[in-house]
């Protein structure tokens, strides 16, 4: 979109008066695109819905229905949309949907809406959408909060609740079917509501779905997560000039966290591990033994001094994945290509041992040569790193990097590096040796 029509949209009118009455957090809408959208052409993320205002968490898009509502009613979608983007709603529902395998994006959106409706439930000088839920609402409502305990007030309540606690307390939804196999998650929209999930549902059952994280399954992690550290400066920066004036109630619990992406530690672990290191050639002495023509200044014999030579030997990296049925298909996809980017990047040969109580599988690549992705695995059964750690010592390798869920035994620690890359939702304590590299 050229620079000029960022300036020209449906939505100018109420960015002016958000900026009036809120210079600071209200200016959070300039840090925004926005985007109009037309009926018989549309554009934007596909959706499915009478949402007049929507976004993807980057852009505000507008429906010609915008126009017809009222300044403070405009003004109050905008701000509600630019929270959800400042607050960084698709790109978190997007990540919850790495990490579980299975989120049902209309509960995650009542959520969110539920969390910004109330934020800015205060302000006088902009018009929520009728029926907006609100997390006051929420709780008393759907979670029962207030029926024998106090209900927690509005700015109570934000300080307490993010969006991703209080979707995990609501979606209480039911399996699709049983037998499914260990760590798949089960289809999308065919899990039956529990009774939480189905109140929250009727709850929200006037408003329109206003979150469309299409731009955000797409976005590099490392980019994300550099977004996310922004816009939570933005905010707490907007929150602390405006003061009483500010936009939003009170600076919230579900302020949006950085969490370094878990290929960032990955590469920075293969890196120090598989780098290759100078070693000593007595065939030649140092540079600076050559330079002194092996005397000191007074004429004495120094001792010999050995040169330095690149290492001729190419690292090594051992991958052992766990073929017990624990690592959902998604997140081992994701984690094979960055392996195998790894591999060549840095020159490393690669050895691949797969198995579950013993070796089923091992394969050796040499560097940049390894497509883990067309691989098939066996799947089930228990596991025991031992003969898999064995076998993996066994190759001489400069780094492990075993892929599992840490359901079983270890074993003694070999003298390598060790890295225990586990999905949160199966995340332990503490690895038995090694280093521990939770998969979000």
């Amino acid at each position: 979109m050229p620079a000029a029509a960022q300036h020209l949209h449906r939505g100018v009118a109420a960015v002016q008066r958000m900026v009036e009455f809120a210079p600071s957090s209200g200016g959070l809408a300039l840090w925004v695109r926005h985007q109009d959208l037309n009926d018989d052409a549309p554009q934007g993320p596909t959706d499915d819905d009478d949402a007049v205002v929507f976004t993807d968490g980057r852009t505000v898009f507008y429906r010609p229905a915008f126009d017809e509502l009222t300044l403070p009613e405009q003004t109050g979608w905008v701000a509600h949309q630019v929270l959800h983007i400042a607050l960084r709603h698709a790109p978190r529902a997007a990540e919850l949907r790495q990490r579980l395998g299975d989120v049902d994006a209309r509960l995650f959106n009542l959520c969110a809406d539920a969390i910004v409706n109330s934020a800015l439930a205060h302000l006088r000088w902009l018009q929520l959408p009728p029926r907006a839920p609100t997390l006051e609402g929420v709780l008393a409502e759907v979670l029962g909060k207030g029926a024998g305990e106090p209900l927690a007030a509005g700015e109570s309540a934000l300080l307490d609740w993010d969006v991703e606690r209080l979707y995990a307390a609501i979606d209480d939804r039911r399996p699709a079917s049983t037998g499914q196999r260990k760590g798949k998650p089960a289809s999308s929209g065919t899990r039956p509501d529990g009774p939480m999930a189905h109140r929250l549902r009727a709850l929200g059952a006037g408003t329109a779905s206003d979150l469309k994280p299409g731009a955000a399954e797409s976005a590099q992690p490392e980019n994300e997560a550099e977004a996310t550290r922004e816009w939570g400066e933005r905010v707490q920066r907007a929150h602390a000039g405006d003061g009483a004036h500010s936009m939003l109630r009170t600076l919230l619990a579900d302020l949006p966290r950085v969490r370094t992406p878990w290929e960032q530690v990955l590469r920075r672990q293969a890196a120090h591990a598989l780098s290759q290191r100078p070693g000593l050639s007595w065939s030649r002495p140092t540079r600076s033994w050559l330079a002194n023509q092996g005397r000191t200044a007074s004429g004495r014999r120094l001792p010999w001094a050995p040169g330095t030579t690149a290492s001729q030997a190419v690292p090594k990296l051992v991958l052992v994945l766990d073929a017990s049925g624990s690592i959902a298909d998604a997140l081992l996809a994701r984690f094979a290509r960055e392996v195998q980017a790894l591999s060549r990047r840095l020159e490393a040969a690669l050895v691949l041992v797969v198995g579950d109580t013993a070796v089923r599988q091992v394969q050796q690549f040499k560097p940049g040569q390894a497509d883990l992705a067309a691989l098939k695995f066996p799947q089930g059964g228990g596991t025991d790193f031992a003969p898999l750690i064995e076998e993996a010592v066994r190759h001489r390798p400069d780094l492990i990097v075993v892929l599992t869920d840490l359901d079983g035994p270890a074993g003694a620690a070999p003298r390598c590096p060790v890295l225990w890359a586990v999905p949160e939702a199966r995340r332990m304590p503490a690895a038995p040796f090694g280093r521990l590299l939770v998969l979000r």
